[in-house]
Order: C-alpha cells, then structure tokens, then sequence
C-alpha cells in the first residue's frame, strides 16, 4: 500500500521529449544507414552524381561525399557524425569520404541484429575496436613504400595515385591528362605544406583539355584606369615591386576645415596633395621595379605615369594572389614607398599579359624559389568547373599525403576484401560471442567492392565470390574489382592505387563513429529549445510590415492601406 502512495518524481520540464534503450539505438542506426544511402551511389568510377538545389537557388553537381553530405541539410543529432567523420577525412586526407560514410553505415547495419537481440552494445564496441586494430595493422603491413626511387618513378607512381582518386570523378574521362598536371603542381611547391600556394583559376568556355599548368602565379587582370593598354604587356626578368598602399590622390576624409588669409595660399595646399602623391609614385619608379603589384587601388594619374615610363601597374590585386606572387619571387609586400631596396623586390624570368577565353590574365613564371603553380580550368558550364575544381583539391591532396607517408595500396576494392578475409580467419581462433561481432565487421568491409560493382551494373554476388575465392587461395591480395569488364583483376598490376592512409583514416574514423552511435542509449530533446525557434522565426516575420500583413491574402486588410 505504501508503494502504491509514492508522490511521481518530475525531473524533466513538461513536454521534454525522451527515449532511451534498445528502441534509441536502433533509430540511430536507422537514421545513420539512410545517410549513408543518399551517398551510395556515388562511389567509383562509375557512380552517379548528385544535383543539389539549395534554398538561396544555387545548384551543385557532385560526386564527392564531403560536398553532398556539406549541402544536405541534416537535421538529426546521431546522422550528424557522419556529416563530421567525411568533413574530417576530407580535411585530414582529402578523399575516400564516400567511403567513410559508407563504412560506418554498414558497420551499424551489421551491428543492428545483434542490438535488437539484446546484446550490450558495449561488447559490440570492444571488438568493433580490436577488429579496427587488427584491420590497421594489417594495412600497413601490405602497403608498399614508393621511397628510394628516382624522381622520374615517384612522379609515375604519384600520377598512378592521381588517376585513381581522379577516375571516380565527373572529369574521369581525362584523367591521365589531370593526373600529370596535378603531380606537377605538388612537386612545384616542394615540402611546404600551405595548399594555397596552389591556386585555382576558373575560365568558363574551351574544352577541359584547353586546361593548363602555369610554373608561377597567375591570375585575371585585375580593374584598370585610362592609360593601362599603353602599358608593355611582356617582360623579361623584371623586378616585381609588392605595395599594400593606394596610389592615387586623396581628397580629405574627415571635414577638414582651413583657414586662409590669402587665396594664393590654396593653390599651396593643392600642389601639396600632388606632390605627395608624385614623390611615392617617383620613389616606385626609381626602385628599379618594372611591374608593380597593390592590394589596394591604382589610380589614374598613377596608371598613365607608370604607361609613359614603361612600367607594368595592376591595382586591386587579391590578397591571396599577391601572397602567391610574394612566395614565388622572393618577395615582400611593402606598406611604405620609403627606403626600397633591392632585397625587397622580387624576380621572375617571364611576365606576360594573355588572353584565356574572355578573360586576360597576368602570367608570373620561372619564379627563383618556384614554390607555387597555378591550374587554369577550362570547361563548358560553370557546374561543371565547380565540380572540377573539387575532384583536383581531392588529388591535390591524395598526391602529397602519398609523398609525405610514401606508402600505396591496392585499389578497387582489393585491400578491403583482403582485410576482410584476414578478420574472418582471426575470428575463427575466438571463443565466445566476440567472433560473431567481428565476424559482421569483416563482412561489413565487403560493402566496398560489393557497391562498386553495383553501381557500375555488375552482379555483385558473382563478383564477390570469384574475389573471396581468389583471396582465400593466399596469392590473390591484390585482386579487385574490374571496372572495365565486370570481372576480377590485379589492381596493383592495373594500376589502380591508394595511398595506405587514405584507407586508415577511413576505417579509424568509421569505426569510431560506429562505435558512438552505438554507445548512445538515449535522447533528452528540451521543448525550449523548440519554442525557442518557433519565437525566433515568428519574430522575424513580424518584423516585416506589422504583423505580417504583407504576407495575408488579398482581401487581407494589410493590402488596402494606403
């Protein structure tokens, strides 16, 4: 009886929303798998393209995972770390973000009978764990070092790599051509690290194969006054001044106010501001400098100076441009035109002024240090270019993280149907539940080879028991999927390679993902936070005509006031 007379204990305001146990975890993993779905069909050679049209009218096509799951607009809290594990490979690495998303997905897949069996999620965690170990370990085992060769074999090797981060994308048709300019834009930044030295160029028009690589910086002629087409638009090694000041005269900023005795003393005052304005422009010119680079304008009477003079002037330069062209010339950005001395001008072999589709851009080359290159992108739409540009950041990035870790993997599929087959072999000397959960990681690492084939029409059943049979005789780790005709193939022998820590990162990071969302077992959603919006947004459309009369029909009152 006393039981029964127990006062209810509130702990939670009024209308918060919980649920926990078993049900929370498996609508995580609901959650999660239709995540991963959205991007499955994206991955390989022959995956499909997203076209994303956002609320502001923009409209992106994309295959790559980092940029659709960016563009969906993913509301719930345990689908989010997916959109955090492929932002973060995409920063770390650069590429293989489909394939992280996909990897988790399918390992909590896996996991999702087992949960709704009533196994702890915690003993699913410590072998997921052990499995992601065992699988690292094995990675770096097969991985093959590309160091100790000439640099004519590490630039094939790298192209090889390129090739193969470049055949799933939109521009995979060309990608040998890419390939080649990519690796060379690397290798022309040498050991730095700041991927801006590399900049992108886009010019919509032209075939992509009217896409060049500049040795230098390059970038669109930049706003001009009367007085810049006498300029010369070529030179031989000149001097290259940097300025972050204008050029051009000044009238007062703030209300000045001056008093004279004489008006004689105006024309003074005049002659003054001139005199400024020739003396910087006369320091410019006696500085030896032959083409002169400001983030800030360049005014007319500037312009038309530097023109008779024989000097090459561009105002309004980017910051980011004139930081590339400080690093390839060797020099340094001024904010005085006192005291210039040769230390600080910088040098290149070859400036010229040229005409690229509708566009004239400033060409920098044979910089001395030659730390930076530029990509000029031709193509026919502008979507088109944008996608482009994504697929070279991704080899870009693929190329250095090969130069810096030097070691490759077989691709398509191979490496993860080896790992996978080294699990399942593991698995049978474990006793207890713990060999059925690392059982479900190692088939869940199929999804790699079994997707590819699917999304290129291929029966995947049949493609994945030749590769297991291949795997399992011991000779066949290299053995992946083949694209081209639907069988089995040496991917090392193909050509078909990864950097080894492209595939690391993506089973670290897909694993521990997995293992947070199984480590969650409920979900506390305060009402606050709910109404907190609903006010919020109702504020702001109050905000426009009072009380939203702009947005009543037409017989609405808020229509007929005058």
């Amino acid at each position: 009886m006393a039981a029964m007379l127990q006062p209810q204990i509130i702990l939670l305001k009024e209308g918060t929303d919980t649920s926990q146990g078993k049900a929370q975890v498996v609508s995580n993993i609901n959650a999660c798998t239709a995540v991963a779905d959205a991007v499955r069909t994206t991955l390989g050679p022959r995956g499909m393209d997203k076209l994303i049209h956002d609320d502001k009218g923009n409209t992106t096509i994309s295959n790559d995972g980092a940029t659709i799951m960016k563009l969906l607009d993913i509301v719930h809290p345990a689908a989010k770390i997916l959109v955090d594990i492929a932002k973060s490979q995409d920063s770390e690495v650069g590429d293989g973000t489909t394939t992280v998303v996909l990897l988790a997905g399918e390992f909590l897949k896996e996991a999702k009978p087992f949960i709704e069996d009533g196994v702890h999620p915690q003993n699913l965690i410590r072998s997921y764990r052990t499995a992601s170990y065992l699988a690292i370990e094995k990675i770096k085992e097969i991985a093959v070092s590309i160091e100790g060769k000439s640099m004519e074999e590490k630039k094939s090797l790298l192209a090889k790599c390129a090739a193969t981060s470049l055949s799933s994308k939109l521009i995979g048709g060309e990608k040998e051509f890419f390939a080649s300019m990519v690796v060379d834009a690397v290798m022309a930044i040498g050991d730095d690290d700041r991927l801006n030295l590399i900049g992108m160029k886009k010019v919509p028009g032209g075939h992509m194969r009217d896409s060049f690589l500049v040795n230098g910086v390059a970038f669109k002629k930049t706003f001009s006054y009367a007085g810049f087409e006498q300029q010369p638009k070529k030179f031989l090694n000149p001097k290259i001044l940097l300025l972050n000041i204008e050029l051009e005269l000044k009238s007062e900023k703030e209300n000045a106010e001056i008093r004279l005795s004489d008006p004689m003393q105006y024309q003074s005052i005049v002659d003054a501001e001139w005199n400024i304005i020739y003396d910087k422009l006369d320091k410019c010119v006696k500085s030896g400098a032959k083409i002169i680079l400001s983030r800030l304008a360049i005014g007319d009477l500037a312009t038309q100076y530097f023109a008779d003079r024989d000097i090459f002037c561009a105002g309004r330069v980017a910051e980011e441009d004139l930081r590339r062209v400080a690093a390839a010339s060797g020099g340094t950005v001024q904010t005085s035109v006192n005291n210039i001395v040769d230390e600080v001008l910088g040098l290149c072999e070859v400036f010229e002024e040229k005409q690229v589709g509708n566009e004239r851009f400033n060409i920098f080359s044979g910089c001395p240090s030659g730390q930076t290159a530029t990509i000029v992108l031709r193509g026919g739409a502008d979507q088109f270019i944008e996608e482009a540009e994504r697929s070279l950041h991704d080899a870009i990035m693929i190329v250095r993280r090969a130069l810096k870790n030097s070691t490759v993997v077989p691709g398509g599929g191979a490496i993860d149907m080896e790992i996978s087959r080294f699990l399942r072999m593991h698995a049978r000397s474990i006793a207890g539940k713990a060999q059925l959960f690392i059982n479900s990681y190692a088939k869940a690492l199929e999804i790699i080879p079994r997707q590819l084939c699917d999304n290129a029409g291929f029966d995947a059943t049949d493609v994945l028991n030749k590769l297991r049979q291949k795997h399992a005789l011991g000779t066949g780790a290299n053995y992946g999927v083949d694209i081209n005709t639907g069988g089995i193939a040496d991917s090392f022998a193909s050509f078909v390679w990864e950097p080894a820590v492209v595939k690391i990162n993506a089973i670290n990071a897909a694993t521990e993902a997995a293992c947070l969302i199984l480590s969650v077992d409920e979900t506390v959603k305060n009402p606050k936070s709910e109404s907190a919006q609903g006010e919020a947004a109702a504020s702001a459309m109050a905000g426009r005509g009072r009380g939203g009369g702009a947005f009543r029909g037409r017989g609405g009152r808020g229509m007929r006031r005058r």
